[in-house]
């Protein structure tokens, strides 16, 4: 029996493996653990904290942990850049059940998709050679615009105000209101940095398809980003002046993606009371 005891007791001194526990998805720095359920919002910045157990110490205590923390949309496109860091520190005898914490902000970029996203966890520790990791799922309440290979717009919606949540069901105005159209452009190409070239330029033509005005300038979106943003928000709007002839009028829009040389024409119908 004495080999079968041995075993034992030497089981019972084996470390216990590395491993990241207690992984904390908040709205607030210090904050309580937000649900699994709760849908967070673009643009918005999440604190993530966790702790490493099961790490290994050097002959005079000391530990030392390399991690990296990234977080990732359905797609597995990463939010941001990779966050990495170290921990150097001395753990005593009473210091045992103490934990290294990882913590950091997680930024969500305003122009994403809804769906399941994901923060990635990787610790090394550096005494011990041994590696562990961990995924924290999270929810994202986006705004939902279908994808498209080519230049195209989409969630094409009028309003009364620009601030308005709902769009109108009829589009339906009178002398003096103003008109709010709303609608996104996808299918854009990319450059380096995921640069965009995106414009368009705004009509109003009469229901027999003749132009009455048009923009004087087109309005553009030329930027940079880490992630790669889905859409281009776009928004136009006009007063009709006294004395409009009531009937139906169009807004036309024509979009054109410089870096793709693509364009494309929407068309919104209204109508004058």
């Amino acid at each position: 029996m004495r080999p079968v005891l041995l075993l034992a007791f030497a089981s019972c001194l084996m470390a216990a493996p590395l491993e990241i526990v207690r992984p904390i998805v908040s709205d607030s720095d210090g904050g309580a653990a937000l649900p699994a359920a709760f849908e967070h919002l673009p643009g918005e910045t999440m604190f993530f904290s966790c702790r490493v157990a099961g790490y290994q110490k050097t002959s005079d205590e000391k530990i030392h942990l390399a991690y990296s923390v990234e977080a990732f949309d359905s797609r597995g496109v990463a939010l941001t850049e990779l966050f990495q860091n170290e921990i150097t520190d001395e753990v005593t005898p009473q210091d045992k059940e103490w934990m290294p914490k990882i913590q950091t902000e997680v930024p969500i970029p305003p122009l994403v998709a809804p769906g399941a996203y994901k923060i990635a966890i990787q610790v090394e520790d550096l005494v011990a050679k041994a590696k562990a990791e961990l995924t924290v799922p999270f929810q994202v309440r986006g705004h939902e615009v279908a994808p498209s290979d080519t230049l195209t717009v989409r969630n094409i919606r009028f309003y009364r105000g620009e601030e308005d949540a709902q769009p109108l069901a009829n589009p339906v105005y009178r002398s003096g209101d103003a008109v709010w159209l709303k609608f996104d452009i996808t299918g854009f190409r990319y450059g380096p940095k995921n640069k965009i070239d995106v414009s368009y330029l705004s009509s109003i033509l009469d229901g027999a398809g003749k132009v009455l005005w048009t923009q004087p300038e087109a309005t553009s979106e030329q930027t940079e980003s880490f992630y790669p943003k889905h859409y281009v928000p776009a928004v136009f709007s006009i007063t009709i002046q006294p004395n409009t002839r009531p009937g139906p009028y169009i807004i036309a829009a024509q979009v054109k993606d410089s870096l793709g040389n693509q364009s494309y024409e929407a068309r919104a119908t209204f109508t004058i009371e």
